[in-house]
């Protein structure tokens, strides 16, 4: 057997040189994001950005299952495990489980379907197997403007329309801009909804996020006639709508329950960084916009350039730099690793992240199918156990145990 020997200097230049190189790896291994932030901002608490790397240990199957979907906004599952889908130039499809086309549904009321506008979120009642009814958000042309409308109706037996289509609530004011109407829609445990609503970006309405006597930067809790849930958190004062359940709030295209808690989460949009995933409670101010973690996209700070004051919430996490939080969605399928993880459709991200979550705080994230270079648009539990999304790119997604 041979020995070699090296001067005892060497060997701690080999030590430090491994020891560089494993914090190197463990570094990397952190995060998933690797960019820098668009803003040397501080976070509030540990783990509120940057938190440590999971990977699913579960093989999973990639398939797309539909390619020709035009520009589709919003996916909910119907009773029978069929998708029901809206596109945004003002069309809603039906496809079957398998991603076939099924049903078109035409002569719906007229959308504005520039910039950000369009056909957007639909949502269909707890009791559709019964009702047969549909709820849908789109932007209304008005004369002074565009604004968010809710409108609901009944699908028709043959499927192929909506009856006695009624607007249940307008997000006024109206607004000249085509950005940012936020938009989506879920039923609470009583059949009640919330309507999250955008503040419609430009900065001499943006501010209306903060006022209660504005639908703007909102969400809303809504009866299935549009009308305030009663005893909110804003009834009986004076100059504020009965209806706005929480406020502050930028772009808010993610909503969803997580059904083992109840609890209402929202995903918002950010500026130049800052894009945020909020626990969402009545009455309380998310901040927007006088507090936030991103910058105007100029690069110039917003407001005072604050990410903390008392009286406003701070974010369950954010990301900087942005990854344009489309939706979200608790998962509820079959893979036992996923179960309660709320996934979240990145569209300038161009992937799908999967938040490990535990006492309400993040705890991992990881980044799917990145190599695709989709635009998440919204993202469901299919009745199977799947997970599906739909993307700006006309794709329908399965990503399911295989």
């Amino acid at each position: 057997m041979k020995y070699f020997k090296f001067p005892l200097a060497s060997l701690f230049a080999a030590s430090f040189l491994l020891s560089c190189v494993n914090k190197t790896e463990v570094s990397a291994q952190n995060s998933v994001e690797t960019g820098k932030p668009t803003a040397d901002y501080k976070p509030a608490f540990d783990g509120q950005t940057r938190i440590k790397a999971v990977k699913t240990s579960t093989p999973i199957s990639i398939a797309v299952i539909n390619k020709k979907l035009e520009n589709p906004w919003a996916i909910s599952v119907m009773p029978d495990g069929r998708f029901f889908i809206t596109q945004k130039g003002g069309t809603m499809v039906i496809l079957l489980a398998n991603g076939t086309l099924s049903k078109t549904i035409t002569a719906l009321p007229k959308v504005d379907d520039s910039g950000q506008g369009g056909l957007l979120d639909v949502t269909l009642a707890p009791d559709f197997a019964k009702s047969r009814m549909v709820y849908w958000a789109y932007s209304e042309p008005q004369s002074k403007g565009v604004l968010l409308a809710i409108a609901k109706g009944k699908l028709s037996a043959n499927e192929t329309s909506i009856e006695n289509q009624t607007i249940i609530y307008r997000a006024t004011p109206a607004h000249t801009g085509k950005l940012q109407y936020g938009s989506r829609i879920v039923f609470d445990k009583n059949g009640n909804l919330f309507v999250s609503t955008g503040e419609r970006s430009d900065k001499n309405i943006r501010v209306q996020a903060q006022y209660l006597n504005s639908s703007l930067g909102k969400i809303l809790h809504l009866t299935p006639n549009g009308e305030a849930v009663p005893n909110g958190p804003f009834a009986g004062k004076s100059n504020a709508r009965p209806e706005i359940y929480a406020y502050g709030l930028r772009n808010p295209d993610g909503l969803a329950i997580n059904l083992a808690t109840g609890e209402l989460w929202e995903a918002e949009f950010g500026p130049r960084g800052g894009d945020e995933i909020n626990l969402i409670k009545p009455g309380k101010n998310y901040g927007w916009p006088v507090i936030t973690y991103g910058t105007e996209y100029s690069g110039q700070k917003v407001g005072d350039g604050i990410q903390q004051k008392a009286g406003m919430e701070q974010p369950v996490y954010y990301w900087s730099p942005v990854i344009s939080p489309g939706s979200i969605a608790f998962y509820t399928g079959n893979i036992t690793e996923w179960k309660g993880n709320l996934f979240v459709g990145a569209l300038s991200g161009s992937h799908i992240i999967r938040l490990v979550i535990k006492a309400n705080k993040v705890v991992g994230e990881e980044r799917l199918l990145e190599d695709k270079g989709e635009r998440w648009r919204d993202l469901v539990t299919g009745k199977d156990g799947a997970l599906y999304g739909v993307t700006d790119g006309g794709n329908l997604y399965r990503i399911a145990k295989k």
